[in-house]
């Protein structure tokens, strides 16, 4: 192979990189570009006003909220998840992993109506929760319907890693009298923990805009279930483009943040992880 190809190991790499920043411009960057623009073109004074207006706190506090209590559902059921799918061998395994998978087949919308008529008051679940316990038109209906759609972040994220924890490190382990929970905290969890951090921020961001699953659950009351995506959703329906960009925004940039910080801390973590 000539010297000035040999750092070429992807055949057409030319063209297979046109393609993909054409494909990435496209869907990501131009409508992204859009927003901005809208957003940059109304001025400050006038969107502040949007976002601060006491309908966009109350449906912030709702939505960010219950994407915090779905993450940790979503972190903790999925660990445990991704810890018997890997570790375990049983009968109806295949059938409970293609299962995970689930929520990223099944439309939202579908998703939503599927939980209200199990949480009905004559529902599967509803029947034994109420009235003691509403879920529907309740935040506890918003936190179930984000746990639902989001959950397989975290399992997908985890999983692959557990599967390539090295046994011998805990057979030694145990030879040498460690407890199974001393060789979990010694060795596997800070292993997985920067897939569990990055699985457990993709489900954050996923519920923050989550939309089809929560509307049909979540009743929409303004101040009370209304989630941002609702709002941006009723902003356009009011030809209020300004105002719906301007939710928009605020959504992307705590998403982009929560994102950066997470690299971040999972970038320090494998540091760490080297050096011990």
């Amino acid at each position: 192979m000539p010297a000035s190809r040999s750092k070429h190991l992807l055949p057409g790499f030319g063209l297979t990189m046109g393609i993909s920043l054409f494909y990435v411009t496209l869907i990501i960057l131009l409508p992204l570009a859009a927003m901005l623009l809208k957003v940059g073109g109304m001025g400050f004074p006038e969107f502040w006003r949007i976002v601060s207006s006491s309908r966009a706190l109350a449906a912030y506090r709702v939505t960010f909220s219950s994407a915090f209590y779905a993450t940790i559902l979503n972190g903790i059921i999925g660990l445990l998840l991704a810890w018997v799918l890997t570790r375990y061998r049983f009968p109806g395994r295949r059938i409970l992993d293609a299962l995970v998978d689930l929520p990223f087949a099944l439309p939202t919308a579908v998703a939503g109506l599927v939980l209200v008529t199990l949480f009905a008051q004559t529902g599967w679940y509803g029947q034994f929760l109420e009235p003691d316990v509403k879920v529907n038109y309740t935040q506890l209906g918003i936190v179930a319907a984000m746990t639902f759609t989001s959950i397989p972040f975290v399992v997908r994220a985890v999983q692959p890693v557990l599967e390539e924890v090295d046994a011998g490190l805990e057979a030694a382990a145990q030879t040498l009298g460690a407890s199974r929970w001393q060789i979990f905290t010694r060795i596997i969890w800070p292993t997985i923990l920067p897939a569990f951090i990055g699985g457990c921020v993709l489900s954050f961001a996923r519920s923050l805009g989550e939309f089809g699953a929560v509307v049909f659950i979540a009743g929409n009351l303004p101040g009370v279930t209304e989630i941002v995506s609702l709002l941006i959703f009723i902003r356009l329906e009011e030809y209020s483009y300004e105002g719906a960009a301007a939710l928009a925004f605020v959504l992307l940039l705590v998403a982009f943040l929560t994102l950066i910080a997470t690299n971040a801390l999972s970038a320090w973590q494998t540091r760490y992880v080297e050096r011990a």
